[in-house]
């Protein structure tokens, strides 16, 4: 069947003169208004009296922000949204993107759609014309001599194609299905009706009209022509001033031919169409082109000579390099695999060495594309960020441990940096580059059918040569950990021991132009994609008002609110923003050459100078913990559990013996904290949501965060006296109130946290409570008393029922907060958990185990009962609580506390619910876990002898306490982490660790934190 035209009735074709004025953007309306421009114009079309009544209704200042700033009245905005195109056109210079499209209208677009298109290019042929136009405007440009102009036009339109054609498909795909739903598509299957929506749009001057329906589609596809032709022109001209030193210094003097293809290498332009490519020629050699300085590049070359010298056999590459003004070339460097296993050691001990260079240098950004694995040479094939200015001061983060994070050598991006989502995780560092994209990946489905359409979906991701490869397969860094901390620790040391020297090849790099990334390309892609939807392109308006959702993050940093003008222009042009500097400067110079002062506080150079004399031996160890915590990330969750371990001599241990173990973990917490003003911090490596380790500052909680760890060093002061413990334990807890103070004001954020017992704020308050009384003082009380207000928000009839993270865990914690302080509003919190468990006892399961299931549950209700908060109810309680108690099993778990035997025996006990004799023989006879942390470790199971009173219990307790001891002393406080990794925390780490010994020797003085007890 024929359909009626695509162009909806009533609009009328756009004229040659205001087709392109609704594709200006607000800046570009305010620079060209008259003086005196006030109020709205008497024949607004229906676009203007549409933007009027949007803002009407939403108010010029929230739909115009960037017309404030600039001192525009409300009335002038309304003015501007109400102003037809007619009248715009009347007093505005034709850009030159407008003039580009138009030109390129001459030409006629493409009816064949190609057969083996894949995604948008079966939309190739409607772009034609516009790639037509600027090849032949490229064409005009080209030095035939040096290059194959028919090979190079064929690549340039290829390429260019493909990106207006995926700019223009949101926009043909919206057309092309509402063409589909009013049936006027003729074809007998969906191959034929596309193939006749083509035909159709491909008809003359239908081009043209859907570009009057949607001006900024042509905006953005003139834009990204002309950007092309400029950005392709300006590289080949330069090639050809500089063919004669490019064949010189890369290509080892010997001729390549011709320029035949120009591939690109990055999926990003800048500053009107310039990208990083790489030129092929004829004889199949590549070189780099960079339209941006490559001075860095050069003054890393001197350093990696400087310390291939210092560490002879270290033998680190770089490329080759030819700088000119402004731009430059570089070497190509060709992936290769490793010829034997050894290199696998020799790679990872010269990417060590190259971390600690990068760390030196305050490089960022060194992800997985920005490193080749060359056989057995790591080479970086992009410094441009080296020398990055810090967002903020050292102490101005508010968190004395995320400041010591982002300033070490994590901050350079090498190592794993894990990006989770809803379909998987992906590591982006130079050390990964694989997993799954964690927001999915976009697939067109039904290409070259009416049913085309854009699907997101679960995509695997590999990296582009940036991991040593032996037989087909990329080598785990994680398992070479060794040689990488071995090449690390070398070139540490020998930047240690010559400062001098390496300070003034520090300082050789004062002039080098650097990248500033302000915000990170990721989210500039996402604005760009949002702002490319059908509906946005009517009206620059529109668009605008979306661009605009740049500015609430930008106020989160308020030195960058300068950049943001600049920012919006970049986006306009369908650019990533970039920004330059210097690494003795503080300023910013925009794509456009501004320069905007005072983004950053303090110069690169001065940070990186300062780090060069704050090297010591105790920073080397905290850069090879964040090394080592940083490879366990790319473990699987569930490899937290610890197997055995090695043999245990059969000891007892006294007291004081466990005592002095607990004494040398509160030291080592006490010697790693990060420290500000008046507070300390640690990082952490902790397990989020159960499905990804990252390393990161501690947070609140009493599981994993410093609340935990305040808590064992309080307990740790209150057996020895040793005042440090008690200061460090104090000063964990300072940012507390203030941070319970702002979660306060947003509802979301208190039930995200939770009321839970180890992760929400029932272990916060019970954590506060028993410090109140460790350590004296109103502060901890009072903050007890935020902390139970904030629980008794985020508990709900709907929370999980565990002790962990729900119900039984606020129930048990406002117990014990009541019990050690006697606060009213614990004991109702307490028996409004009470009743929410009686009324979802059917939902605990008896085989889960302590921290979420049945056992937990049937144990909080028990000690409920037996507390006074409970009074009359008491009875029903206690029946409640031992019937869940007996229901639980142990068949088939292992020993450990979170879910295994031990917790559920310790919970049946301490209720006097059972006491099974053969439990002690089973605790006794078991080999010593190489994991010794509480939830599901070494001495988490030990627990479960300590809440016994019985003698024979007491001494499998201190000999088996003793094992540990050995094990500690043997082969350090392995944590429940990957690989062992130590880490503070109470649950998974040395905190916990240091607290089990102290309740394997001091049962009476110091309660159960795992069954969340009270010094009572």
């Amino acid at each position: 069947m024929t359909g009626p035209s695509t162009t909806p009735t009533g609009t009328p074709p756009p004229t040659a003169d205001d087709w392109w004025t609704r594709a200006l953007a607000f800046g570009e309306r305010l620079s060209t208004a008259a003086p005196g421009l006030g109020g709205a114009a008497p024949d607004a079309d229906a676009r203007s009296e549409e933007r009027q009544r949007t803002c009407d209704a939403t108010g010029p200042r929230q739909v115009a922000p960037r017309l404030v700033e600039a001192g525009t009245d409300e009335s002038g905005i309304r003015a501007l949204f109400a102003e037809p195109a007619a009248a715009l056109s009347a007093r505005t210079t034709r850009p030159a993107w407008a003039a580009f499209v138009t030109d390129a209208l001459r030409n006629p677009p493409l009816a064949q759609v190609r057969p083996e298109a894949r995604g948008p290019e079966v939309f190739a042929g409607l772009v034609h014309p516009i790639v037509e136009e600027a090849c032949q405007r490229l064409a005009e440009r080209l030095v035939p001599d040096a290059v194959d102009s028919a090979a190079l036009c064929r690549g340039f339109a290829a390429r260019l194609g493909g990106r207006l054609s995926a700019i223009a498909a949101p926009t043909l795909l919206g057309e092309l299905q509402a063409a589909a739903v009013r049936g006027e598509l003729a074809g007998e299957d969906g191959r034929q009706r596309f193939a006749d929506f083509v035909s159709r749009l491909a008809a003359p001057k239908r081009l043209t009209a859907l570009l009057g329906r949607y001006p900024v589609l042509g905006r953005l596809l003139g834009q990204a022509a002309q950007q092309a032709v400029e950005g392709w022109g300006e590289m080949l001209a330069r090639y050809a001033a500089d063919r004669t030193a490019i064949v010189d210094n890369l290509l080892d003097g010997c001729d390549p031919g011709r320029l035949v293809a120009v591939d690109e290498l990055s999926a990003d332009s800048h500053c009107g169409g310039r990208a990083v490519v790489a030129l092929v020629f004829a004889g199949g050699q590549r070189v780099v082109y960079k339209p941006r300085s490559v001075e860095a590049h050069a003054r890393l070359a001197e350093l990696i000579v400087w310390l291939n010298g210092a560490l002879p056999g270290i033998d680190l590459r770089t490329p080759a390099t030819l700088v000119r003004d402004g731009y430059g070339w570089s070497e190509f460097i060709v992936c290769a695999p490793l010829a034997s296993h050894a290199g696998a050691d020799r790679f990872y001990r010269r990417q060590g060495a190259l971390l600690a260079l990068l760390h030196l240098v305050w490089a960022v950004d060194i992800h997985h594309e920005n490193v080749i694995a060359c056989g057995e040479h790591p080479v970086v094939v992009d410094v441009e960020t080296v020398f990055h200015p810090a967002a903020t001061r050292p102490g101005q983060s508010g968190d004395p441990a995320g400041d010591r994070l982002a300033s070490s050598v994590y901050r350079t991006g090498m190592l794993p940096l894990m990006l989770v989502g809803a379909h998987g995780r992906v590591d982006v560092s130079a050390l990964g580059g694989d997993g799954v994209a964690p927001t999915g990946t976009a697939y067109w489905v039904d290409v070259g059918t009416d049913r085309m359409r854009l699907e997101r979906r679960p995509a695997s991701i590999t990296g582009r040569g940036n991991r040593a490869r032996l037989d087909g397969v990329d080598r785990e860094p994680a398992d070479h950990e060794p040689a990488l901390l071995a090449g690390f620790r070398a070139a540490y040391d020998a930047i240690m021991k010559e400062r001098v020297e390496v300070g003034a090849l520090l300082r050789r790099f004062a002039d080098v132009e650097t990248r500033v990334v302000v915000r990170p390309t990721r989210f500039y892609r996402t604005l760009l994609s949002r702002s490319n939807q059908p509906a946005l392109l009517r009206d620059a308006l529109d668009r605008d008002r979306v661009l605009d959702a740049l500015r609430p993050v930008a106020a989160e940093q308020p030195r960058s609110a300068g950049l943001v003008p600049h920012e919006l222009a970049e986006l306009w042009a369908g650019e990533v923003p970039l920004f330059t500097t210097t690494p003795v400067e503080t300023g910013v110079r925009t794509a456009d050459g501004t320069w905007v002062e005072g983004v950053f506080d303090r110069p690169a150079l001065v940070c990186a100078l300062e780090q060069l004399d704050a090297m010591s031996d105790a920073n080397l160890r905290d850069q090879e913990w964040i090394i080592s915590a940083t490879l366990a990330t790319r473990r699987e969750a569930t490899s937290h559990r610890g197997g055995p371990g090695g043999e245990a001599r059969d000891t007892v241990a006294e007291p004081a013996r466990l005592l002095a173990g607990a004494r040398g973990i509160g030291d080592r917490l006490v010697a790693v904290a990060a420290r500000g003003d008046d507070e300390v911090n640690w990082l952490g490596l902790e397990l989020v949501d159960e499905r990804q380790w990252l390393v990161l500052p501690m947070g609140a909680g009493l599981a994993t965060g410093y609340t935990g760890v305040a808590l064992f060093l309080a307990e740790l002061w209150a057996l020895t006296g040793v005042q440090r413990y008690a200061a460090n334990a104090r000063a964990a807890l300072v940012r507390l109130p203030y941070l319970l103070t702002a979660l306060s004001c947003h509802d979301s954020a208190v039930r995200a946290v939770g009321c839970g017992g180890m992760t929400g704020f029932g272990g916060i308050a019970y954590a506060l409570a028993r410090l109140a009384n460790r350590l004296g003082g109103a502060e901890p009380r009072d903050w007890t008393r935020m902390a139970v207000g904030l629980a008794e928000r985020s508990l709900t009839t709907d929370a999980p029922p565990g002790v962990f993270t729900g119900v039984a865990g606020c129930l048990a914690a406002m117990t014990a907060v009541h019990e050690e302080l006697g606060l009213p509003e614990a004991a109702a919190v307490a028996r409004r958990c009470a009743a929410i468990l009686a009324d979802r006892a059917g939902e605990a399961d008896p085989s889960a185990g302590f921290a979420v299931g049945a056992a937990g549950t049937g144990w909080a209700l028990a000690r409920y009962a037996d507390s006074t908060v409970a009074g009359a109810d008491s009875v029903g309680y206690a029946a409640l609580g031992t019937r869940l108690l007996r229901a639980s099993t142990t068949d088939g778990a292992e020993y450990g506390w979170c879910a295994g035997r031990a917790g559920v025996q310790a919970a049946q006990y301490a209720a006097g619910v059972t006491d099974d004799p053969t439990a002690l023989s089973g605790l006794a006879a078991r080999p010593v876990l190489r994991d010794l942390s509480l939830c599901h470790g070494e001495l988490g199971i030990i627990e479960a002898l300590a809440v016994r009173r019985e003698s024979e219990a007491a001494r499998i307790r201190r000999r088996r306490a003793g094992q540990v001891v050995d094990a500690i002393a043997r082969a350090g406080a392995r944590c429940g982490t990957p690989g062992g990794v130590p880490t503070p925390g109470m649950l998974n780490g040395l905190a916990g660790i240091g607290y089990g010994l102290l309740r394997a020797g001091f049962p009476n003085e110091v309660p159960s934190v795992l069954l969340l007890a009270s010094s009572r």
